[in-house]
């Protein structure tokens, strides 16, 4: 049988390790931007070809047999070392220019206010950044030319390369108004899930409570009623409402702690704790010399806001 790569078959291959990938012929289409039907056809196409099935396939799961998953892997690392050399090679212009996704309010709280001295450090290099926070992998990135970005999350990545470069504590902030308001509010049980103040997708996966939650599991506080306080989509959208006065917001120290240093927020309880989640620079196999600049100034002025960091919060129990 004739095994080299003509057109048709890297069309079956590529829907094929979509599907492996996402477990589902769906999840795959909306990647591909092509129906749900014509992925399922292209595999089934790929497997009449081959003599084999690479699927067992039931009414809720799409799981491989041992060759797809032989097949998955090949092609996942196959796939791999191609788009990271189209990555490489491809020339956008005169001046290096590192494109970074970044979670929004990371964006807007922590990095943009420091660029400056990034700009005045390497004038040389272009910088873009945008705001999203959607989960990634390696198809993803190359598709829309992102090299790098930074997520606030659990990690866990297969496909790419990501390292820590900043924790996060957790403590609950209010503004001088909302405390003026409520004068007798003096320890964590005392909280009234009204007041609360919640960022319901804390990252990609996170329980709509995740922060409230674990922060009460951690300092031991019986959990007021969730569902009774203001649900926000971006945890900036939600420090906004506490900064306002109409509530109770779980401050993520990154965020909040230069509201604190101006007396616009007052930490709460004299209770941090350190967040499940972490602050990961994700890359491709291989950035570019300006995006690894930019990875050692990130890596600096996270140490930077460490230290005033702990100057200014408790340390988590």
């Amino acid at each position: 049988m004739n095994s080299r790569l003509f057109p048709s078959l890297l069309a079956w291959l590529r829907c094929f390790e979509a599907a492996a990938r996402h477990g589902s012929f769906t999840r795959a289409a909306a990647e591909l931007c092509i129906t749900q039907g014509a992925v399922s056809q292209q595999v089934k196409q790929l497997e009449t070809w081959l003599g084999r099935p690479l699927f067992v396939r039931t009414p809720r799961t799409l799981m491989p047999t041992p060759e797809g998953k032989w097949l998955a892997v090949v092609l996942r690392e196959s796939f791999g070392a191609v788009e990271d050399a189209l990555s490489q090679m491809r020339v956008t212009g005169d001046t290096p220019v590192a494109t970074l996704s970044c979670s929004p309010s990371f964006a807007m709280q922590w990095l943009t206010p420091r660029l400056g001295e990034f700009f005045r450090e390497h004038p040389d290099v272009g910088l873009r950044v945008f705001g999203e926070f959607h989960r990634l992998d390696r198809t993803r990135m190359v598709r829309d030319g992102v090299e790098a970005a930074v997520r606030f999350d659990l990690g866990g990545y297969t496909d790419l390369r990501a390292s820590v470069f900043l924790d996060e504590w957790l403590i609950p902030v209010a503004s001088p108004a909302f405390l003026a308001a409520h004068p007798d509010l003096q320890s964590p049980s005392q909280l009234r899930g009204e007041w609360l103040l919640h960022d319901s997708s804390a990252w990609e996966g996170a329980e709509p409570f995740e922060e409230w939650q674990h922060w009460c599991n951690c300092t031991d506080t019986a959990p007021p009623a969730w569902g009774a306080g203001q649900q926000f989509n971006l945890s900036q959208l939600a420090l906004s409402a506490a900064l306002a006065g109409q509530g109770i917001a779980m401050g993520r120290a990154a965020l909040v702690l230069e509201d604190i240093r101006h007396g616009r927020l007052v930490p709460l309880f004299g209770c941090s704790v350190r967040s499940r989640a972490s602050y990961s620079f994700v890359t491709t196999a291989h950035p570019s010399p300006p995006m690894l600049l930019v990875k050692e100034w990130l890596a600096l002025q996270a140490q930077r806001f460490a230290e005033l960091r702990g100057a200014l919060l408790p340390y988590p129990a």
